[in-house]
């Protein structure tokens, strides 16, 4: 059977903001809501669905992933879909979702799996590495399972047994009346906290919490594109919870550094390039520094201060697309401030002639029309 395309599931453009993306999530959620359409499986799958396609479109890592290799480059360790975090997902709309009752949908019959917390890290790029992606190798603390105990806290992993008041759920379910009806909802056991297990004699090695705190090397895969202030996520790289459950995320804040000569403006890079008179009037070369190296530009003659020379595709990709900006070259026209005597009769020769007195074309008149009504 032929997957759906996550946009179209949504009803959005494949270059649609993440608000965008959020508020059309929102809006088909509400309509296949699974208590608005009690025992209608369509419903219910359309509701998965747009699950499924949120959490993909949602994350910028996996977003992109799913622009350039579609389904197969999102897959999860199932080998099917991708990998679901739903716990973090409908947090996000518990406004008009309320809590419990997804929780139950999408585990029906199954113990609640707990969830870690997130670890978040603030990592700096220059503006070349923004630019063409980058590998970065970082070190982090987090809490890991312990091995001794397999996770559970007990004594070799099998001073355990299972709670015989919610037969090993964790969750006690009760039924609340909300504004849609009345809703199945779910609570912590408070018999065994929301474990569905009860422990007879602790794991010397973790001390009952089945976890440890480890020092970890990741190795981070920066796709080219990123921006200030982009948040990135590595599924399960977070802290594991006590006594079992799955890993939380590890939250990656871009931050970017400036560079010393170009400067960033969207998918666009600015360079100021500084000539003489001199080259601005007779034309020459000048090397440029770009983001993958040196390149040159050729200046005309007659050439303006103000002028701005363009090179295609040589600014910073789209994260979302194949599409890259430019890199543009103001040029400005350098005056000397100091000139020796003989500079100075040269050019007193040179200030009588037609050709120095400014003659503006109608074009470049507009031009500095333009810039001038900026200030």
């Amino acid at each position: 059977m032929t997957r759906r395309d996550y946009y179209e599931i949504l009803g959005v453009k494949r270059d649609a903001s993440p608000e965008e993306i959020k508020k059309a999530y929102r809006k088909v959620a509400l309509k296949y809501h699974p208590d608005k359409n009690p025992n209608n499986k369509v419903a219910e799958e359309k509701f998965k669905e747009a699950a499924e396609a949120y959490e993909v479109l949602s994350h910028a890592g996996t977003r992109q992933k799913y622009d350039r290799f579609g389904h197969d480059g999102v897959r999860g360790p199932d080998g099917r879909g991708p990998e679901m975090h739903m716990e973090e997902t409908f947090a996000q709309f518990s406004d008009i979702f309320g809590s419990g009752s997804f929780d139950s949908f999408f585990r029906q019959g199954q113990p609640r799996v707990r969830r870690g917390t997130d670890l978040r890290i603030k990592l700096k790029l220059s503006l070349k590495e923004v630019a063409n992606g980058v590998d970065k190798k970082i070190k982090i603390k987090r809490y890991v399972t312990c091995d001794a105990c397999g996770g559970n806290g007990a004594k070799n992993g099998t001073a355990i047994a299972t709670c015989s008041t919610c037969k090993g759920t964790g969750q006690i379910r009760k039924v609340a009346n909300t504004m849609l009806g009345q809703v199945m909802t779910t609570v912590p056991c408070s018999a065994c906290n929301g474990e569905g297990t009860t422990i007879s004699e602790l794991c010397p090695t973790c001390q009952g919490e089945g976890r440890l705190l480890k020092e970890e090397v990741l190795k981070l895969q920066i796709p080219a594109g990123v921006s200030h202030g982009m948040q990135l996520s590595m599924t399960g790289k977070g802290n594991v919870p006590v006594r079992g459950g799955a890993p939380g995320n590890l939250l990656i804040l871009i931050e970017e550094t400036p560079d010393d000569f170009l400067k960033r403006e969207g998918k666009n890079v600015h360079y100021n390039l500084y000539i003489s008179f001199i080259d601005a009037a007779l034309g020459s070369e000048a090397e440029v520094p770009t983001l993958t190296g040196k390149a040159k530009v050729k200046i005309p003659a007659g050439t303006q201060s103000g002028k701005v020379l363009r090179l295609r595709g040589k600014g910073i990709r789209d994260i979302n697309s194949y599409s890259k900006g430019d890199q543009l070259v103001h040029v400005h026209v350098w005056t000397p401030q100091q000139l020796t005597k003989e500079e100075q009769e040269m050019l007193t020769v040179l200030q009588g002639s037609s050709n120095f007195t400014p003659n503006p074309s109608k074009k470049e008149r507009s031009f500095f029309d333009r810039v001038r009504s900026l200030f």
